[in-house]
């Protein structure tokens, strides 16, 4: 009878639990009441509708997921508790989508230049530590040029290069200025904003003129508890690796070059016997690569928080090579009252580097020696004859050095801020951000015994007989503060916001660093040196008691503060949604300079598709636009340029006193000035066939005037005493279609020309020159420079009729250099243009199909029209180091071949710099391919899930390239930039993941 009873009493609880009426009330954003909205319980399957004044009533039970669904407002699932209240968010287009455009936001239909917005979404899946890496491909305008090294940072440049110091945008996360992006994790990104053009960059002002990155971090969502956690785990490999000559194809190559200088051939084969891919032994094949993100975030109507938490580990295509990064982000916004708003904003990263190598000595060694002799349990020397002076053992590098170099970056970036609202449309905002970055590491160098084969003995590594140390620490302080007063008004069909602002930013930088070795080699009955340092962590300190020498303890320190000062306005202005103003000016002064600087801009659109007389239906949104306006670029090799600097000169005796003197380091210049880029952009932006087709069109011009550049000679000072322009066309156009529900596609892609040139750099001829790349007036900055190769000397008559040269002697089967001058002589003076690192274009474009539950995405991105120069594998250099597979091609008579001179290293004619060296930089990359399966709400709610997706991800798959290395992409300087030192591949990458909402 019990048992009868406790099922009865089940029966009815159970009854009584679904037939429950839950109630409540449904509001926007605003809080208007939102009739007619369709609500249906996930479980039950009930529905009902909302009533005129937002109320409604349902049958269903507590805890239970309702979906709340509305034309014009953006689904919505909560669950289901008494007396509810639900706020829905309106449903945007692109065009209406609010994006932030410095010091505050607007809507993008509202703009007058190119911002171009990147949901957070589109990077959170993706295998890249640092967020810049995924922007690759997919913004007109943005070059990012991408490094395999683990924790490295992309070089990024916005509509070309500016500046002879700096090319790096400025990054503006969550309005806190900053240097890199390393320290925010991709999954608490909310939105990223690509800021390019005048009137959106003014008011940065001296520091806006490479363009800015913002980035907006997630905030809860009103009315929303939410878990949510993602993880990513993979592996990575090398791609693209180099041809180079095996052990026989070496020897063929190496005795047909010793013969050609009259030598015999190789004595000491028998001792170098080995056939070593240098590459693949001291490459980590399917190196790890995982991240786990989890965030928790809760939102009412007074208080919204959010905490988001990372960790990843990645290791690197090198053996022994480990990133770990630990990222934490704290959001908290507090309405204490209707008129005062408070927040809280804190971003922490920890990360334990590791020490980095290259490829270029494993690419470069002869295949001939084994790494490590195991009879004698050493590692081998390279033959003197085969690199030993110049190449250490690859594989001692990475093995024998493994854990001797421990750095790490500590990073804290935060912000708190005060909104109040003085008035119904005006309000206040001031904040006090700052960032404090320490990094700081500590060293070891051992002492290795080596076997050299040639003289059958042990000898000590790279000549080193004493362990050393090395200690250094960087500690990097940027203090900000905002204080910021916004209007906004709408009357009639007037729509204007005003900003008036002052900003102050100081920055502070303490670096020191030092080494220290050992005293004098002591050895004991074993042979054992006592006096070396210990290869343990706990002595790897300057002060390392009693090993370190003293007398060699050598240190050095820098330190720097500098503070700037600005005053900043901006109108935005809006007619009747049809006509578009925004103005910005801004007043900046600097602790570096002796003046202040004022920097403008203006732009103004017409959203001509609303006039009356537009009436197309084809056609259904056309906007042209045009902005015009003055930044800065506040960056040169040295703070404090017009005071002066004193450097050590000749010094006086006096008596017996020995007296220093020091000497003026350049001459003052007391006018100087940040340069000034003038920008211009004029474009459309078309939405056509039900707005399936988006396109728009930009043109850019940036000019640089007054180019700050130091002048090296008789009298060295800094001026402003160049100009540089980049332009070019910018477009991107987008389909988007619905086949039927659930079922959708997009089509995308962006392109961007661009055309470099520096027009004058001081007096003509003046050149910046950083081997093998040069800037002078004229040209295109950082190109190439040396000799044009015309082909190969094939008969002696060819010699005879040849011009003469002064900078080497040749013969047959030796590079026949062109005479550009046509003075009738091969000189200095016959270097020219041998190629631009600057592409004449770049491109991305992109297809996701959505069918169900299933996506698909696939990324490709590319380059077009750009040189690289081969600076590894028989470039500089012919002959010690192994050789490229094209050499097995080299000249051996009469039209063998019209590249590849004769093996000859002793002939230094062939190794000067020349368009050899150079090859075709463009190339097409398989960027990114994804497919993800979403799962649906029925299988979710049994298991109290929100939201669960899985997918697989593989990046930087295939690469369509013409150059030699592992890698078409080079960053660098803006002096020096595109030169292949065959250091690093970029990894292919796959990827599995899942990401799941509580």
């Amino acid at each position: 009878m019990r048992k009868i009873y406790f099922l009865l009493i089940t029966i009815m609880c159970s009854i009584f639990s679904f037939a429950q009426e839950i109630n409540g009330t449904i509001v926007d954003e605003f809080g208007n009441a939102l009739p007619g909205v369709n609500i249906q319980t996930l479980k039950s399957n009930k529905f009902a509708t909302s009533n005129f004044d937002g109320s409604f009533t349902i049958q269903g039970s507590i805890g239970e997921q309702i979906k709340f669904s509305m034309i014009g407002m953006e689904d919505l699932i909560v669950e289901a508790s008494q007396n509810m209240n639900v706020t829905m968010l309106q449903s945007v287009t692109e065009l209406e989508t609010v994006v932030m455009i410095g010091y505050g936001t607007a809507k993008k239909r509202d703009l007058t230049g190119s911002i171009v917005s990147i949901k957070g979404e589109e990077v959170a899946d993706k295998p890249n530590n640092n967020v810049l890496s995924s922007l690759q491909g997919k913004v007109a305008g943005l070059s990012v040029v991408n490094s395999g090294q683990p924790g490295s940072e992309p070089d990024v440049r916005i509509r070309g290069t500016i500046s002879l110091y700096q090319t790096k945008p400025l990054y503006v996360i969550d309005g806190i200025f900053s240097e890199t992006m390393d320290f925010v994790n991709p999954n608490d990104i909310k939105s990223i904003e690509v800021l390019k053009d005048p009137s959106s960059l003014s008011v940065f002002g001296a520091r806006g003129a490479n363009g800015v990155i913002l980035v907006t971090t997630k905030r809860a969502r009103n009315g929303e508890t939410q878990i949510n956690y993602n993880t990513t785990v993979g592996y990575k490999n090398i791609t693209g690796k180099p041809d180079m000559t095996n052990a026989e194809e070496f020897k063929y190559l190496y005795d047909m070059q010793r013969a050609n200088q009259g030598a015999s051939p190789y004595p000491y084969y028998n001792l170098y016997n080995a056939d070593t891919d240098w590459v693949n032994e001291i490459a980590n094949d399917n190196a790890l690569f995982y991240n786990h993100n989890i965030s928790f975030s809760n939102a009412s109507e007074k208080n919204s928080f959010y905490a988001g938490f990372g960790y990843s580990n990645e290791e690197g295509l090198i053996k022994n090579e480990l990133y770990k990064k630990f990222t934490a982000s704290l959001n908290d916004e507090l309405q204490v009252t209707d008129y005062l708003k408070l927040g809280v904003n804190v971003n922490f990263l920890d990360a334990r580097l590791p020490r980095l190598g290259g490829f270029n000595t494993a690419l470069n060694t002869t295949p001939l020696v084994a790494p490590f002799n195991n009879e004698l349990g050493v590692y081998n020397q390279l033959p003197t004859d085969m690199g030993a002076a110049q190449l250490g053992n690859a594989l001692l590098e990475v093995e024998g050095k493994k854990g001797t170099q421990l750095n790490r970056n500590t990073k804290i970036v935060g912000s708190v801020f005060a909104e109040v609202a003085l008035l119904k449309n005006l309000k206040f905002r001031g904040s006090y951000l700052a960032s404090l970055d320490y990094l700081r590491g500590r060293g070891y160098l051992p002492v290795f015994d080596v076997y050299a084969a040639e003289t059958d003995e042990l000898v000590h590594y790279s000549g080193n007989v004493l362990t050393k140390v090395n200690q250094f620490s960087n500690f990097k302080q940027n203090l900000q503060q905002d204080y910021t007063l916004t209007y906004q008004k709408e009357f009639g069909k007037h729509d204007i916001t005003l900003l008036a602002g002052h900003t102050r930013y100081n920055e502070y930088l303490e670096n020191m660093s030092g080494t220290v070795s050992q005293y004098a080699p002591s050895y004991d009955d074993d042979g054992i040196d006592t006096n070396q340092i210990p290869n343990d962590p706990r002595w790897w300190y300057l002060n390392v008691f009693p090993y370190g020498d003293p007398t060699t303890r050598f240190s050095n320190s820098t330190q720097w503060d500098r503070a700037t000062m600005s005053n900043l306005a901006r109108i935005l202005y809006n007619y009747d949604g049809k006509y578009m103003l925004n103005a910005s000016f801004r007043n900046d002064d600097s602790s570096e300079l002796r003046k202040d600087q004022n920097f403008w801009a203006v732009g103004a659109a017409w959203e001509i598709s609303k006039e009356s007389f537009f009436a197309n239906k084809y056609v259904n949104y056309l906007k042209i636009k045009g902005s015009m306006g003055e930044q800065g670029n506040q960056f040169s090799d040295l703070h404090y340029p017009t005071y002066p600097l004193y450097i050590p000169g000749q010094s006086a005796v006096f008596g017996e006193e020995l007296v220093p003197a020091y000497i003026l380091a350049y001459r003052n210049n007391p006018n100087l000035e940040w340069e000034t880029v003038t920008s211009k952009e004029i474009g459309f932006e078309l939405g056509a066939f039900d707005n399936k087709l988006s396109l728009e069109v930009n043109y850019y011009d940036k000019t640089t005037n007054g180019l700050i550049a130091f002048i090296r000679g008789t009298d060295n000072f800094y001026g402003n005493l160049g100009k540089i322009s980049n332009n070019g066309l910018e477009f991107v156009a987008s389909w988007k279609n619905t086949i039927r529900e659930g079922f959708d596609y997009t089509i995308s892609g962006n392109l961007t020309t661009l055309n470099n040139k520096v027009h004058y750099l001081n007096d003509e001829g003046y050149d910046y020159v950083s081997d093998p790349t040069r800037t002078t007036g004229g040209q295109p900055i950082s190109y190439f420079y040396g000799y044009v190769v015309e082909g190969v000397y094939q008969t002696y008559a060819d010699v005879l009729n040849s011009p003469i040269s002064t900078v080497g002697d040749y013969t047959v089967g030796d590079f026949k250099y062109k005479d550009v001058n046509g003075d009738g002589q091969i000189t200095p003076e016959d270097r020219t243009n041998i190629g631009n690192p600057t592409p004449d274009f770049t491109y991305g474009f992109s297809a996701a199909v959505n069918y169900n539950s299933w996506n698909l995405g696939v990324d490709f991105q590319g380059v077009y029209g750009n040189e690289v120069f081969r600076n590894w594998g028989n470039g500089s250099s012919f002959a010690q180091f192994n050789f490229r597979s094209d050499r097995l091609g080299a000249w051996t008579g009469e039209g063998t071949s019209n590249w590849e001179p004769r093996m000859n290293d002793a002939s230094g004619y062939n190794r000067l710099t020349s368009s050899y060296m150079v090859e075709d930089g463009s190339y097409l990359r398989l960027r990114n391919v994804q497919l993800g399966y979403t799962f649906k709400n029925e299988f979710l709610n049994n298991l109290k899930i929100k939201n669960l997706k899985m997918f697989i991800n593989a990046q930087n798959m295939i690469t369509w390239k013409n150059n030699s290395g592992f890698t078409p992409e080079f960053g660098g300087s803006p002096t020096s930039f595109g030169v292949d030192g065959g250091s690093y591949p970029v990894a292919a990458i796959t990827t599995l993941g899942i990401n799941v909402t509580f």
